[in-house]
């Protein structure tokens, strides 16, 4: 992406990452507008509190009148969504939630990416704390609430960023694992075990994701 969008949509912003990743931008002053149809605290609260205007309904007309510079389109969101399948059709600009947080938040920094199958939110959040307690001011994007840093995300002016990275995949147009995205320059792995049996076969399937990020 060459220019920083100045208004993005989200397709299913009330999902833990993605409403973090909006609560992001519109704090560096993107205009931010999303959809969704399941709102509830307490991500519906936090967008109400960053003042993000949010459609509580999945229509074409959200993401065409007037259409946004960018569409991030969520990894829970299917092929037959109404605005998905506007931003597409209509060939408006769009990502997956993964690679709009690297383009847009991550890139040119140093990613810390935390992965495996337990224990990504709460290492996240520790391993941001040890680089803020000493003195890095660590940017961060995490799948919960922070009480540290009391929220889902947190703006540092250090070089690090650390995010959760979750071996589900990406989008219903990209089924690569999120955490392949994010291009980490540090990566803490806790654990690999069977998971998500929706999208890997078994152990050996998950081991597969693992070993293609470690790689």
């Amino acid at each position: 992406m060459n220019d920083t969008p100045r208004h993005v949509h989200f397709v299913a912003i009330a999902g833990t990452g993605m409403g973090s990743l909006a609560g992001l931008l519109n704090a560096r002053g993107l205009r931010v507008t999303g959809s969704d149809d399941q709102l509830y605290p307490p991500m519906s609260t936090l967008l109400e509190q960053w003042k993000i205007p949010v459609h509580e309904s999945f229509r074409a007309e959200h993401v065409l009148e007037p259409a946004p510079d960018l569409v991030v389109i969520g990894n829970a969101v299917r092929a037959d969504n109404p605005e998905a399948r506007a931003a597409i059709d209509e060939g408006l600009p769009y990502r997956s939630f993964s690679d709009a947080l690297y383009e847009l938040a991550m890139a040119g920094t140093h990613s810390v990416v935390v992965s495996g199958t337990h224990g990504k939110t709460t290492t996240t959040s520790l391993t941001t704390y040890l680089l803020d307690a000493t003195g890095r001011e660590p940017s961060m994007l995490v799948g919960g609430f922070a009480h540290d840093f009391d929220g889902s995300f947190r703006e540092g002016r250090g070089d690090h960023f650390v995010v959760e990275g979750d071996e589900y995949d990406t989008a219903f147009f990209d089924k690569t694992p999120k955490f392949l995205h994010y291009h980490p320059h540090t990566l803490i792995l806790t654990s690999v075990e069977f998971d998500h049996a929706d999208i890997y076969r078994d152990l050996d399937h998950v081991k597969e994701a693992f070993r293609a990020l470690v790689e």
